[in-house]
């Protein structure tokens, strides 16, 4: 499985992990709602269970993902600063539909 991370993104989650209440989490990406051909996508600290896979992105951070989650493999998180400050999570090999974290 494959996570992709834009630079913006990369730099906001690694100051996340630095704050206290980050200490021994890692982020879980997961899918919030499906709608037919779209998946909805969102994240938040966790801690991986037996039914998970810890998976490594492009920007060297750790992730969380369901194992054997179709919907999962290859989701790309985006931070943009302009116009406004927006998270897009995408998965551009399932349609590419994206959710505004």
């Amino acid at each position: 499985m494959k996570v992709k991370v834009n630079r913006s993104a990369a730099k906001e989650l690694k100051k996340m992990l630095g704050q206290e209440e980050a200490e021994g989490k890692v982020f879980r990406v997961y899918v919030s709602n499906i709608h037919g051909d779209h998946a909805h996508y969102d994240l938040m600290l966790d801690t991986p269970t037996d039914k998970d896979e810890v998976v490594k992105s492009d920007k060297d951070i750790d992730f969380i993902l369901e194992k054997d989650n179709e919907w999962l493999d290859g989701v790309w998180i985006q931070f943009f600063q302009v116009p406004n400050e927006e998270w897009v999570i995408t998965n551009p090999t399932r349609g590419g539909h994206h959710h505004h974290h």
